[in-house]
């Protein structure tokens, strides 16, 4: 992937930061994304099957970068973590980002795709 794909991708980081989502509830907090999303103009599908197993939460196209977007509320890092290396098998996908009210930190790509975290806490700081 070059640099120039990764600068939309920031741009969203940027702006997932920015947003104030009930970190209590997570499908509320999806909603709450979705409808954030849509007015900010993103395009995107909610729920994408990338496989008969996988499902993303988001799936942003931004600047011809496609981006599996994943909120999870609360989860186990392990867990959310093998489920993002699975998204980001797919040839779909060009980079992952995970959104998350769990404290933890990805390496800079999984897969050979890169990956991004946002802590869902940052937009009520």
């Amino acid at each position: 992937m070059s640099l120039e794909k990764t600068t939309p991708v920031s741009v969203l980081l940027v702006w997932l930061s920015n947003q104030r989502l009930d970190a209590t509830v997570e499908k509320k907090a999806q909603g709450q994304l979705e409808n954030a999303l849509t007015e900010s103009g993103y395009s995107f599908v909610r729920e994408k099957r990338l496989s008969e197993s996988d499902i993303v939460d988001f799936y942003l196209t931004i600047d011809g970068c496609n981006v599996a977007l994943e909120l999870k509320a609360k989860a186990q890092r392990m867990r959310i973590y093998r489920q993002l290396e699975r998204y980001a098998k797919h040839e779909s996908v060009d980079a992952v980002v995970l959104l998350t009210a769990t404290a933890m930190q990805l390496p800079a790509s999984i897969e050979g795709k890169p990956a991004f975290v946002s802590s869902m806490g940052a937009g009520w700081l």
